[in-house]
């Protein structure tokens, strides 16, 4: 048996294991063993780091990289190699354009300069300081006038030698005229050197401790960034402790673990605050206002987020990038989905690019959206960028409201299976209607997954397998405006509506429901609490503060980094995208206009068409099977169908209502007549000029009137 070891015995590696980075298990070694035949046996024991070796500081390797940040990577060394070539070029223009100025300086310092020559040559050449001296001697009672004479003769005998220096620097002046005038006469090049020999020395003789030939050049940030801008940014910001003087010594100050380097167009550093200071990079992150404000930049430049413990991160460190200018505004970037064929819905949608035009893809499956931020920010198209991605999978049914009822999203007609226009009574119903059976739809499907083999469906959701095996295609719902319907509901449809929405959003992703929903103003008002907390991946273009940002984003989002009111007017179709509890970026997303859009929307058709899904209300449209077979329907018949989409009959205020809803420019000036006429000159023939809804009649149009001017073959087609 082993003897039991003592504590004595045990050898202490504890400053070792501080000063390393590497993990070997402590082991104790008995009083026989010795650390080489520890070593050599395979224990672990690093025998450099062992007591008692002389060597051990010598040897060992510090864990230090070889190179600096900037030049581990051939990226990094061109980055900084073109920074470096952008200061220099900035440099040069700077002082070029004030070489006029310089040259001006540079010719009074020369004269203040000779000024100061001649001044001090002057005492020497009239021996003035030798008279000052005989008569400070005569002054002193005290002295005898041997010493007085004795002065007296030294006066005299310099004086002497001063006459005839002035000779010798006569003729040198002499000399100097004559080589002027000869200088006159020279090569241009020639005199120009000479004047800088003669020049530059007087203007140095000249200059003085508060004169600068040259102006103090500032480079603007985007050349420029240093450790010690980033320790005096955020001190100022009063995340690390001031001096009460000028002497910086002995102030904390941040670790960089890498850079300040160039990265792509700005400056890139990962920084842990120092420890004893209380700062987190939750604090960091909630002064960055004030952080950009002293870097010299907008905060839209700054980019800053913390570096998580998978990344090699701490409760410490963040990593800050800041731009040479603003990230998000030039050329808007086109869609990917604009030239693609064909898109698997069940793969992530490319949405848009970051500061640093890194590319953004939203994965949609299993999760529900919401989009928020004013009006004319681009929040619409950005929301019809998932909606798109599902246009071109064949196995994806659109389900479609839209409560401003414009032209967003009447392309849809020819795709989804659902679609609703607008926020008056017969469309709320309508988009009840459309709820209901969405949920029907969801306990559907939900029975039939629960009684499928976990050989076929493992984890109780839907596959793409089974989609295909048993035709249960992806389900996208897509609401905007969602206010508008709130606004308009009465408050027992409000809140069965809600209910709705809330179980769609909350269940139907295992389904395969997508929820896509947007809204202007998201309050608990318009969008209650319970509905907005539910969504997974929320984005939000500008909005007017704060607490706005926090209502689209999630509550605190802004203290973390998260804020949608740091954007200006010029941001469209910029906004940040939040998708999980600590994940988020601010995305410039694709663009995507209304006529490709459009395009998507007819090819999403036809692919449906080729697979046997074109279902719903997008079979059975009239005006989308014209577009289909290359028929002209007049543009004002198409209009009016897309009005009258969820009623048989409508009075014509209402109907002009919904068509100026669509085109205020075509139907802004529209009337009673001018609607009649413009009817009748497409082929509308009313069999009775008179409607009947809810008891009341007036003045109206019937839908079979207005259909009936639609070719039969165009009828027949749609199902009519």
């Amino acid at each position: 048996m082993t003897e039991p070891v003592s504590e004595a015995t045990v050898l202490s590696l504890d400053e070792h294991r501080a000063a390393r980075t590497d993990t070997t298990t402590p082991i104790v070694l008995d009083k026989t063993t010795t650390p080489t035949e520890a070593a050599a046996e395979g224990t672990g024991v690093d025998v450099v780091d062992l007591p008692g070796n002389p060597l051990a500081d010598w040897l060992t390797v510090p864990d230090l990289p070889v190179l600096p940040v900037w030049a581990r990577s051939v990226k990094s060394i061109r980055d900084n190699a073109a920074a470096l070539g952008r200061v220099a070029w900035w440099h040069f223009r700077y002082h070029g354009v004030r070489t006029p100025k310089y040259l001006l300086k540079t010719v009074l310092l020369a004269v203040r300069g000779f000024y100061r020559a001649a001044k001090g040559l002057w005492p020497t050449l009239s021996a003035q300081e030798k008279s000052a001296t005989v008569k400070a001697l005569r002054a002193q009672s005290k002295l005898r006038p041997e010493d007085i004479e004795l002065a007296a003769r030294h006066q005299a005998a310099y004086a002497e030698r001063t006459q005839s220096r002035r000779w010798r620097f006569g003729l040198a002046a002499v000399g100097v005229a004559a080589a002027a005038g000869g200088i006159l006469l020279a090569d241009p090049l020639l005199q120009a050197a000479i004047g800088a020999a003669v020049t530059v020395p007087l203007a140095h003789l000249g200059r003085g401790e508060e004169t600068r030939l040259l102006d103090q050049a500032a480079p603007p940030i985007r050349v420029d960034m240093s450790a010690q801008q980033l320790n005096d940014a955020l001190r100022a910001a009063g995340l690390l402790k001031s001096g009460s003087g000028k002497d910086e010594k002995g102030l904390p100050r941040v670790a960089c673990t890498m850079g300040p380097v160039r990265d792509g167009r700005g400056w890139s550093v990962i920084f842990d605050m120092p420890r004893g200071g209380g700062k987190t990079a939750s604090d960091v992150l909630a002064k960055r206002e004030v952080i950009a404000q002293e870097l010299g930049v907008d905060e839209i430049q700054v980019i800053m987020s913390r570096v998580r413990a998978v990344n090699g991160g701490n409760a410490g460190r963040v990593s800050m990038w800041v731009s040479d200018d603003d990230p998000y505004l030039g050329t808007p970037n086109p869609s990917p989905l604009e030239k693609a064929e064909t898109f698997s819905i069940w793969e992530p949608v490319p949405f848009g690019q970051d500061a640093r035009g890194t590319r953004i893809n939203v994965p949609v499956m299993w999760q529900s959206m919401f989009f928020g931020g004013l009006p004319r920010r681009g929040k619409t198209f950005t929301q019809r960028l998932l909606t798109a991605a599902g246009l071109l999978d064949a196995y994806v049914r659109h389900y479609v409201a839209d409560g401003k009822g414009g032209a967003d999203w009447m392309p849809m007609k020819a795709v989804a299976h659902r679609l609703v226009m607008g926020a008056e009574d017969d469309a709320i119903n309508a988009l009840k209607a459309m709820l209901a059976e969405l949920l029907a739809e969801m306990e559907r499907r939900f029975a039939l997954l629960r009684d499928l083999p976990t050989s076929v469906c493992p984890e109780g959701k839907l596959t793409p397998e089974i989609v295909a095996r048993y035709n249960l295609p992806v389900i996208f719902v897509t609401i905007d405006e969602l206010q508008e319907y709130f606004t308009a509901m009465e408050r027992e449809d409000r809140e069965q509506v809600i209910n709705d929405l809330c179980r769609i959003a909350r269940r139907g992703p295992a389904a395969g429901f997508i929820s896509n929903f947007a809204s202007q103003r998201p309050d608990a008002d318009s969008v209650p609490t319970k509905l907005r907390e539910i969504i997974s991946i929320r984005y939000s273009t500008q909005v007017v503060d704060r607490a706005s940002s926090d209502m689209v984003l999630g509550k605190g989002k802004a203290a973390q980094g998260a804020d949608a009111s740091v954007l200006s007017e010029e941001h469209k179709g910029v906004g940040v995208l939040v998708t999980g509890p600590a994940s988020y970026v601010t995305v410039r997303a694709d663009y995507l206009d209304g006529p490709t859009f459009a395009q998507l929307c007819r090819k999403g058709r036809a692919l449906r068409e080729a697979a046997g899904q074109l279902t719903g209300d997008a079979a059975g449209d009239v005006t989308a099977a014209a577009d289909a077979a290359g028929v002209t329907v007049p543009p004002i018949v198409s209009d009016v169908l897309e009005v009258m989409r969820h009623s048989p009959r409508m009075f014509t205020p209402d109907l002009l209502a919904g068509l100026v809803n669509i085109d205020e420019d075509t139907y802004g000036d529209f009337n009673a007549e001018a609607l009649a006429s413009a009817l009748e000159a497409a082929g509308v023939k009313r069999t009775s000029k008179q409607v009947k809804i809810s008891g009341s009649n007036g003045a109206g149009y019937q839908r079979r009137d207005i259909e009936a001017a639609v070719p039969a073959e165009i009828l027949l087609s749609a199902g009519r």
